[in-house]
C-alpha cells in the first residue's frame, strides 16, 4: 500500500513541477518574441535579465539567511571556477543564441529546431552516465524529435542564420542542462537549491556573453532612441519597465528549470517541454499574423511574411 501511494506522491510532484515550468517558459518565449518587435537588442535584453535575476537571488538569499537564522552556502573561487564556470558559459550561450535567433525566424521555425535539445540532452546524459542505456527511451525520444520537426517543417519560413543559431544553442543546451544535473545533485556543492544555483551563476554568465554584446550590440544601442538617445522620459521608462518585466519572468523560469532538474533529471526537463512545446506551436498559428525581423548587416528591420499564392489542386488520372 505504501509503494502505490508513494508513487503517487512523486508523481503529482513531478506533474506540478512541470506545470510550473510550462507557465513560465510559454510566457517568457511569446513576451520576447513580443518585445523583438520593436526592441532590436536581444543580447542587451539577456544581459538585464542576468542582472535582474542575480539581484532577485541575493534579496532571497538574504531574507532565507534572516528567516532560517543559516548562512547561505559561498563556494570558494578554485570550486566556483571549476565547477560552476562550465555550467554558467554553457547557460548564457544558450540563452543568448535563442534571444538572438528571435531576429531572424518565426516561433514555428525555432520551436521545431530547438526541439533537437533533446537528442543532445539524451547523448551528454549517457556521456555523463546520468542514464542508463535504454534502447526503449532512445526509440522514444527519436520518434518525438522526429514527430516535432514533421509538425512544423512545411509551416515555416527558413533563415539559414536564425537556423544555424537556434541549432548551436540546442547543442550547448544539451551540455547546458547535463551540467546543470551534475552540479545540483552534487551534496558536496550544497546547491540543491534553485535560488543558490542562479546566485552563483548569473554573474559568470554576464561575464560570458558581455563581449558578444560589445562586439554586435553596444555601438548601436549607444546610438538608440530606445535607450541612450531618448528626448523624453516616458520612452524611457516604459523600455527599462518592459526589461524588468522580462527579467521577472526569466527569474521565474530559471527557478522552475532548476527546481524541476534537482527534483527529477535534465532529460525530464526536456522530454516535459514536448507538450509545452505543442501549445507555443497552437498559440503562434492561432494568433496575430507572424511577423519576423530580418537584420542588414547590424540594423534589424521588420517585414510581413510573404503572402501566399493559391494554387489550384490538379487531378491526376
Amino acid at each position: 500500500m505504501a509503494c502505490p501511494l508513494q508513487f503517487v506522491c512523486r508523481t503529482t510532484r513531478t506533474v506540478g513541477l512541470v506545470l510550473f515550468y510550462y507557465v513560465f517558459s510559454i510566457g517568457i518565449t511569446f513576451y520576447n518574441k513580443w518585445l523583438m518587435k520593436g526592441f532590436h537588442f536581444p543580447i542587451f535584453m539577456t544581459l538585464v535579465h542576468l542582472a535582474v535575476i542575480f539581484g532577485l537571488s541575493a534579496l532571497t538569499r538574504s531574507i532565507l539567511q534572516l528567516w532560517t537564522g543559516k548562512p547561505r552556502v559561498v563556494l570558494k573561487w578554485a570550486v566556483y571556477f571549476r565547477k560552476v564556470a562550465p555550467t554558467a558559459m554553457a547557460t548564457a550561450l544558450d540563452i543568448g543564441l535563442s534571444n538572438w535567433s528571435f531576429l531572424f525566424i518565426t516561433i514555428s521555425l525555432y520551436t521545431m529546431t530547438k526541439s533537437s535539445a533533446v537528442l543532445f540532452i539524451l547523448f551528454f546524459s549517457l556521456i555523463f552516465k546520468l542514464e542508463e542505456p535504454n534502447p526503449f527511451l532512445i526509440l522514444v525520444v527519436l520518434l518525438i524529435s522526429t514527430g516535432l520537426f514533421m509538425f512544423t517543417f512545411h509551416s515555416t519560413q527558413f533563415n539559414m542564420e536564425g537556423f544555424v543559431m537556434v541549432l548551436l544553442a540546442a547543442f550547448i543546451g544539451g551540455i547546458r542542462w547535463t551540467l546543470t544535473q551534475l552540479l545540483m545533485q552534487k551534496a558536496e556543492l550544497g546547491l540543491q537549491n534553485p535560488i543558490d544555483a542562479m546566485y552563483h551563476l548569473q554573474p559568470l554568465m554576464f561575464l560570458g556573453l558581455f563581449p558578444l554584446f560589445l562586439y554586435n550590440e553596444a555601438l548601436n544601442l549607444s546610438m538608440s532612441e530606445k535607450l541612450f538617445r531618448v528626448t523624453e522620459l516616458r520612452p524611457l521608462l516604459y523600455s527599462l519597465f518592459t526589461l524588468t518585466v522580462g527579467g521577472l519572468l526569466a527569474f521565474g523560469l530559471g527557478f522552475s528549470e532548476f527546481l524541476l532538474v534537482s527534483k527529477t533529471s535534465s532529460l525530464t526537463l526536456s522530454i516535459s517541454g514536448i507538450f509545452k512545446i505543442n501549445c507555443r506551436l497552437c498559440s503562434s498559428t492561432t494568433g496575430a499574423p507572424s511577423w519576423r525581423c530580418r537584420c542588414y548587416g547590424r540594423k534589424a528591420i521588420k517585414t510581413p511574411p510573404p503572402t501566399k499564392t493559391r494554387v489550384k489542386s490538379r487531378k491526376w488520372c
